[in-house]
């Protein structure tokens, strides 16, 4: 049987979920096709978790519009679908008189970008509002609507609401060949072949490669690691604000910044490297504690909780590539950052390419645009009593480090995306993200897979597949 579409999307991440959402208001058939095991599993999930304000992008370049949009749309998106977000602002900081005049360029460039609140901070000023700034800051570029938030909530949520307002998402299904069929693309992939007149190319450091099976290469991929250090939430007030400092060819350079969850994250350098290549290296954790107390030197690594790399989507062309490359087909590639913080207004512009290509938009009227989390952790003793006697899976604590429940962990089974590892229910309701890293709940959670959802104990996995955790039994029970 023939699996028809109006439209394809090529990726789940931050992406392929916001296009996905985007077209979701739409009497469409969608469908999205991401070779994971889950959504989030790129970029999207290792990256500075930061909506910026938009002061950095070339004025005029894709990057500037589209990341201003998205920054606006970000606050109303993460609101009405419950996601972790704070509007924490930001400060470029400068420590001598030629970062001074870098600041000035930031200024006028973000003014006419059309980012608002923008002003020039004495380092005294700067100090004034973050207390443990270095006192060889002479000036800082302050951006009051700078924000911070939780990038694979913030996914999961677009993916899931799209889900709900009837996209189809394909997990596992990693795209092999595109050709044009007719009027219609022919998708092929280890699931099976697929159809649609109109395809999103969402891929993130595979989009060149989708690209060049339907048309000719025209740009080159140069995917760049950057590695961080996540220190525990006793550093987490370190800073109040995202602190970067100056801007260089190699991108925003190394930044410190709270997260919506209460810890401090520093980073990231900028290495090029083949492909996915996610491991940490000496050199380039040194580089970034380095450069990091240049800006705070009150940081103490020795709270380091985890140390992670992501690869950012980078390409020869310094711009994000949003075309149309072919009939109906629509590249979004070399989109780093600001990508996250462009996200839904990148997904705008595609619908509006879209439909200059032919895809009829006609607006839904029953759109839904809401979604609710149990966080048992931020409700009151009276909230929790009240839940706990209604559903006593919430008074069994799985996750000591971050107060996670069991209920919480099999609601997230019931939602439109149910995880399939240890690592999905981390990324769902926070398991594992305090100071033991899972070494308390990560058994617990197993066994939940084991005795709740019916896994075989050798098919458990920590996170995406062929990351089995367990080969079988040492010894029998009693």
């Amino acid at each position: 049987m023939e699996r028809n579409y109006d439209v394809l999307i090529v990726g789940c991440g931050i992406i392929g979920a916001a296009v996905a959402f985007e077209l979701s208001k739409y009497d469409l058939k969608v469908g999205v096709l991401e070779k994971g095991n889950d959504v989030s599993l790129g970029t999207t999930k290792a990256n500075s978790a930061i909506i910026h304000a938009g002061y950095d992008p070339e004025s005029g370049s894709l990057m500037a519009k589209l990341n201003v949009r998205g920054s606006e749309l970000a606050a109303e998106i993460c609101e009405k679908l419950d996601v972790p977000y704070k509007r924490n602002g930001a400060m470029v900081v400068a420590f001598n008189e030629d970062e001074e005049q870098t600041l000035k360029g930031l200024l006028t460039r973000g003014t006419v970008n059309g980012v608002k609140g923008l002003r020039i901070l004495t380092g005294d000023e700067a100090r004034m509002r973050e207390k443990n700034l270095s006192k060889d800051v002479v000036a800082a570029l302050f951006a009051p609507t700078s924000a911070i938030v939780s990038p694979w909530e913030y996914c999961l949520a677009l993916a899931e609401t799209a889900i709900r307002n009837g996209v189809e998402l394909h997990l596992n299904t990693e795209v092999k060949n595109i050709e044009r069929e007719d009027e219609r693309w022919k998708v092929t992939t280890g699931e099976g072949e697929f159809f649609a007149p109109h395809i999103v190319n969402a891929a993130g450091v595979d989009a060149i490669a989708i690209h060049d099976m339907v048309a000719e290469p025209k740009y080159v991929s140069k995917p760049r690691r950057g590695e961080y250090f996540l220190l525990d939430k006793s550093e987490g007030s370190r800073t109040e604000h995202t602190v970067f400092q100056c801007p260089n060819e190699d991108g925003k350079g190394v930044l410190v910044t709270p997260t919506v969850h209460g810890n401090l994250l520093v980073g990231p350098n900028s290495s090029e490297v083949a492909w996915e290549d996610t491991a940490n290296t000496t050199e380039g954790l040194n580089f970034v504690r380095e450069k990091a107390r240049k800006s705070i030197d009150s940081i103490m690594f020795n709270k380091s909780i985890r140390n992670f790399a992501g690869v950012r989507a980078t390409t020869n062309h310094h711009d994000f590539i949003i075309e149309e490359a072919a009939p109906g087909f629509i590249d979004c590639a070399g989109i780093c950052s600001p990508g996250l913080s462009a996200a839904p207004a990148i997904a705008e512009y595609v619908a509006g390419l879209m439909e200059k290509s032919g895809l009829s938009l006609e607006r839904k009227e029953n759109f839904i645009f809401e979604r609710k989390r149990i966080r048992f952790n931020e409700l009151s003793d009276e909230e929790k009593a009240e839940l706990v006697k209604e559903k006593p899976a919430y008074g069994r604590v799985i996750c000591r480090c971050e107060t996670v429940t069991e209920g919480e962990i099999m609601a997230c089974f019931d939602e439109p995306i149910p995880p399939v590892s240890i690592d999905g229910i981390k990324r769902r309701v926070g398991t594992g993200m305090g100071r033991c890293q899972g070494g308390f709940c990560g058994p617990r959670i197993s066994e939940l897979f084991v005795e709740d959802r019916g896994f075989d104990v050798k098919d458990v996995l920590q996170d995406r597949a062929g990351s089995e955790m367990f080969t079988g039994k040492t010894k029998e029970g009693r």
